[in-house]
């Protein structure tokens, strides 16, 4: 497949249209693209680049704009409740469990997930009234950019496109964890170790073949990579009902007790916190909508995104809720702590059935798959987003002129998740945590930019009620979760490796955003604001903001 050639799809108009006009309607009355940018940066007028993979000329075009790249639109309703729904459930469930059982106890790794869901539906309901608003890709870049300008877009535009691709690592690791269970003899071949994990060359070889896999996929087009994760969310719904029928229906109550893990109220409130700080990592997958607004089907309405948002975070919610009273009820929890895939355990030892089991874990590898192909799609439009806007290198705002897939941005994306890989089993948990402080850094940028009002003339399909308290909520709960995981007294506070990884990721950071100030500076932030917003009319008028 060749790769060296790259474009950008011709530039077309985005309009919300209203639910009274036809598909032909809208997509046949083009609407003028007019500058968008936050006030404080309107004073800045530099000349527009011309990079080889834009074109200077054509519609839409003169001397002081860009072309904007544009990617395929494909995604119908059912393909964004398979990516946001199949994204957040993933194999953390299985992997996971024992150390949950450990912290909190069964019911209180029960609490802890109704209070994430609690918080995820908060900062989804942000989500809900943002991206209908802004549905373009980028989505946290977009709304960040919006209320606070180009640096603070970057920030949480870094640290979620990591956040995703720290979940990309983490599934990368555990597709060996899982097939070794499967097929013990792929435990061969040892390399070195990490903690008191060891790496096989096996696994790592695994990790290679399905990243290269996921990453081809996503290089194919979004139509392609929709219809695997349809398929694959439909299998994993169907054998988690089958698994957890069994657990509930055949199982006992006396199992989960004691209810909860610890000596004392002190020590099993400090395991549940434990277990909640972890909630932004395995509930997050609804904001992969809003990374793929922009292509969404033209008949697709942006209105009904907000309702897949919610609706997905509900779902999730209700799967890990009864995943974890189907394994408790199963066999004894306090026998599944130390177990190295404890959920595929509780059923092979309680029904004395390895084909049980081997269901358990059949869908652990869908979950596996689907969030993996979830999160990878998303990290790549982010980092899409944010090179075409020139806010970092313009070559990761490069488009495949054959599948319209952004090219330098997924092959990035699969080489960093083959090379987190290597880290291996020891680095699950730093995966999970750093991913967890990355995204919820992300979340308070979204609920902030809520309370910030951005662009109040704007149509907004999905209004929350009392939205300025749920934003504050989603900003409060979100920003206490970052400072459980850096305050030194807090019983969740990141491990060295954590935060070696933390560390590694902000220096990045550094390079990048200076690596890329020349690009920056070559534009405007009107053509950088159409870039990113797409200008629609209804927000040339861009609320005034402080300079800051």
């Amino acid at each position: 497949m060749p790769l060296g050639k790259t474009t950008s799809i011709a530039p077309t108009t985005f309009t919300t249209a209203s639910p009274s006009r036809s598909c032909s309607d809208r997509s046949s009355r083009p609407r003028p693209h007019r500058p968008l940018a936050p006030a404080r940066d309107l004073h800045r007028h530099r000349p527009p680049a011309s990079p080889s993979f834009l074109p200077t000329s054509g519609p839409d075009m003169n001397s002081e704009s860009l072309a904007r790249p544009r990617l395929k639109r494909t995604i119908g309703g059912l393909g964004f409740l398979s990516l946001a729904f199949g994204s957040m459930i993933g194999v953390g469930w299985i992997t996971a469990l024992g150390d949950w059982f450990q912290h909190a106890g069964p019911g209180g790794t029960i609490l802890a997930f109704a209070g994430g869901g609690l918080l995820m539906i908060l900062i989804g309901s942000c989500y809900a009234e943002l991206t209908p608003m802004l549905p373009v890709t980028g989505g946290e870049v977009a709304y960040s950019y919006r209320a606070f300008g180009t640096s603070k877009a970057f920030l949480v535009g870094w640290f979620l496109a990591f956040g995703y691709l720290a979940v990309s690592a983490f599934e990368a690791v555990s597709i060996g964890m899982v097939l070794s269970y499967l097929f013990p003899q792929l435990d061969t071949w040892p390399l070195y170790a990490i903690g008191d994990w060891t790496v096989y060359a096996s696994h790592l070889l695994l990790a290679f073949l399905f990243t290269a896999l996921i990453t081809t996929v996503n290089l194919l087009g979004v139509g392609v990579a929709m219809r695997l994760q349809v398929i694959l969310t439909g299998l994993l719904v169907t054998c988690t009902l089958l698994f957890v029928a069994a657990g509930i229906g055949q199982g006992s109550p006396r199992h989960l007790v004691p209810h909860f893990a610890g000596g004392s109220l002190t020590e099993t409130w400090k395991g549940i916190l434990v277990v909640f700080v972890m909630a932004p990592f395995m509930f997050v997958g609804f904001n992969t909508i809003p990374q793929a607004a922009e292509e969404r089907a033209p008949c697709q309405p942006a209105r009904r995104l907000g309702l897949y948002i919610i609706l997905a975070i509900i779902a999730s919610t209700a799967f890990y809720i009864l995943v974890v009273l189907a394994a408790g009820m199963a066999t004894p929890w306090e026998d599944l702590v130390k177990e190295k895939l404890p959920t595929a355990t509780a059923f092979r030892s309680a029904f004395d059935s390895p084909a049980l089991a081997n269901l358990v874990l059949f869908a652990g590898v869908i979950g596996l798959l689907t969030s993996w192909n979830g999160f990878f799609l998303a990290g790549t439009r982010v980092l899409f987003s944010q090179g075409r806007a020139r806010i970092i290198d313009s070559r990761f705002g490069q488009v495949y002129a054959v599948y319209g897939t952004p090219v330098r941005a997924t092959i990035f994306s699969g080489v960093v998740t083959a090379v987190a890989a290597c880290l291996g089993r020891g680095a699950l948990l730093a995966f999970v945590n750093v991913g967890s402080f990355c995204i919820s850094v992300a979340f308070v940028g979204v609920a902030l930019s809520l309370l910030r009002q951005i662009a109040p003339d704007l149509e907004r399909p999905c209004r929350l009620p009392a939205g300025k308290l749920v934003a504050a909520s989603a900003a409060v709960g979100s920003l206490l979760v970052v400072l459980a995981m850096v305050i030194p007294a807090s019983p969740a506070v990141l491990k060295p490796i954590e935060s070696a990884i933390l560390a590694a990721l902000c220096l990045c950071g550094i390079v990048f955003w200076f690596s890329g100030s020349n690009q920056r500076d070559t534009i405007t932030e009107d053509d950088r604001a159409r870039l990113i917003l797409d200008a629609p009319p209804e927000t040339s008028q861009p609320k005034t903001i402080s300079n800051q």
